[in-house]
């Protein structure tokens, strides 16, 4: 397979670059943006195994899992794989370190940059369908409508975090300690769609 082409110095890409990912991909962005679904899309047109960030974080308990960071130096050492993150959020338990790694190692950078807007609407529609649904999420667990009042829930982040994110990972992206991520910024869920069917198309 080949590797995704080393990212120019204009900045990242965009999804009408086509560029296709390489065999270590990460996908940022805020939760509910629709990480995990595409990573779950993403990783069988690719051949990559997926990983998802959240069932490798979270214990029985909801804390960090105690394996967490051994689990991540597996999936690392395994040669290729699919993350649907870019690292555990900077207010978690887990140690900054976690995130190095996972950038150190990291071939392409997937960014979902979508409006504050689309990000809230999504998050808000998939805690419903989570809580009518009661569809099981880690270790059995279910959403509760008392989820919507913690800090960190994806609503909650969508609505104080967007601005404060995206220039993060502005800084990021543009950090020459990073150069050898090719990153491709998606800008709506449209650019993501069109991209991902590229992506496919150049697969087949």
């Amino acid at each position: 397979m080949d590797t995704a082409p080393a990212r120019q110095k204009s900045g990242p890409m965009t999804y009408r670059d086509s560029a296709r990912p390489g065999q270590r991909v990460l996908i940022a962005g805020l939760g509910g943006s629709g990480k995990t679904t595409l990573a779950r899309a993403l990783g069988p047109v690719l051949g990559l195994p997926v990983y998802e960030l959240d069932t490798m974080y979270y214990g029985p308990d909801l804390r960090m899992s105690p394996t967490f960071e051994e689990d991540i130096e597996h999936l690392l050492g395994s040669g290729s794989w699919l993350l649907d993150s870019q690292g555990p959020p900077v207010d978690s338990a887990a140690p900054p370190r976690v995130r190095a790694r996972l950038w150190e190692c990291a071939d392409t950078l997937v960014w979902l940059d979508y409006p504050r807007r689309v990000v809230l609407a999504r998050a808000i529609r998939r805690s419903l369908r989570r809580i009518l649904t009661r569809q099981r999420l880690w270790h059995g667990h279910r959403e509760s409508p008392l989820w919507w009042l913690r800090t960190d829930h994806p609503i909650r982040k969508a609505w104080r975090l967007t601005a404060v994110r995206q220039q993060e990972l502005t800084a990021r992206t543009t950090d020459p300690q990073w150069a050898h991520v090719t990153v491709v910024r998606l800008r709506s869920p449209r650019e993501t769609a069109d991209w991902l069917a590229a992506v496919a198309c150049s697969a087949g």
